[in-house]
């Protein structure tokens, strides 16, 4: 029986050329990608789709959307990394430890919706806590990040490592009119009844994310405090393999949080730091945008779904 074949649309790309090295070496699946002068001949592109048993897309939204449209064989199965499915109803969201059963809708679907890098952080602290009741639906989150400049595909990368690289800014925070692409993918998929506000930023460091979300716990129902949020990720995140909630004790301990200190892998680490006497939370999530925020996330994805081919 021959291996599964898997079709790499976009490799060229910071999240393709990352997927295509973690899969090259792989001997349980056969990898298709495009020559140079293939790549966007839109007839080569369709017999490629149409040939394959799982398609990844690491292309802009619209592309991405001229991908699947050119889809005519029903057996062909579906990875997008773009953003262009993340909110629509048809699309399974990729994200396995979101829910129970999360892993087991994504090893059965045709069609995955890779998670955005911030939203991977954003959802994987918020809806374990919404869904227990301790964080309200409708309380007014506010999210701060910074990524690594990777996740601003070539051109971060050309501006911090090409010729005028001495020159590229520390620090942009950016999405300044808090209408960021991720923003409604979070809300819906956190289980929020108000848009969040969402603050980005891009360091001058290549991979990496550091998110936090702030709560006040008088806005909280009753007797919530950080022992309880903390306890609810736990038995959340109890069983998965790439999600670990540091215990209070070792989260207390910390000066800082290096959103680089997971990078290549498919890891992200959870805290949640307690001022006792101003009755304030944070919460945290790191990890490496290009791993669980983009490449090692549609790996985890693909596998669920090689289980199931």
């Amino acid at each position: 029986m021959s291996s599964p074949l898997v079709f790499i649309d976009g490799d060229q790309g910071t999240t393709g050329l990352q997927i295509h090295e973690r899969l090259r070496n792989r001997t349980d699946i056969s990898l298709l990608t495009l020559a140079g002068a293939e790549r966007k001949d839109s007839r080569r592109r369709a017999e490629a789709i149409n040939a394959c048993d799982i398609a990844i897309l690491c292309l802009p939204d619209a592309a991405a959307r001229e991908a699947v449209g050119a889809i005519v064989n029903p057996a062909v199965r579906v990875i997008d990394a773009s953003s262009a499915h993340r909110t629509h109803r048809d699309w399974t969201y990729g994200f396995p430890e979101m829910t129970p059963g999360q892993a087991e809708r994504i090893a059965n679907a045709r069609r995955v919706t890779n998670p955005g890098c911030y939203p991977t952080g954003a959802v994987g602290l918020l809806r374990p806590l919404v869904q227990a009741g301790l964080v309200p639906g409708d309380y007014p989150v506010s999210i701060h990040a910074v990524s690594g400049y990777s996740g601003r595909g070539r051109a971060g990368v050309e501006e911090h490592e090409g010729a005028g690289a001495a020159n590229a800014p520390s620090l942009q925070v950016y999405g300044l009119d808090l209408a960021h692409k991720h923003t409604p993918e979070i809300q819906q998929h956190a289980t929020l009844v108000h848009r969040p506000i969402f603050v980005p930023a891009y360091g001058a460091f290549r991979q990496g994310i550091v998110l936090t979300v702030p709560l006040a716990l008088r806005l909280l129902p009753p007797s919530v405090d950080g022992a309880t949020l903390h306890a609810c990720l736990a038995r959340h995140y109890a069983d998965a393999a790439h999600v670990r909630v540091l215990p209070l004790h070792e989260s207390s301990a910390l000066k800082h949080l290096d959103p680089q200190v997971l990078n290549g892998t498919n890891d992200m680490h959870l805290s949640v730091f307690h001022d006792v006497e101003h009755e304030h939370v944070l919460l945290s999530a790191v990890f490496d945008n290009l791993g669980k925020g983009a490449s090692g996330a549609a790996v985890q994805n693909l596998d669920l779904m090689l289980a199931r081919q």
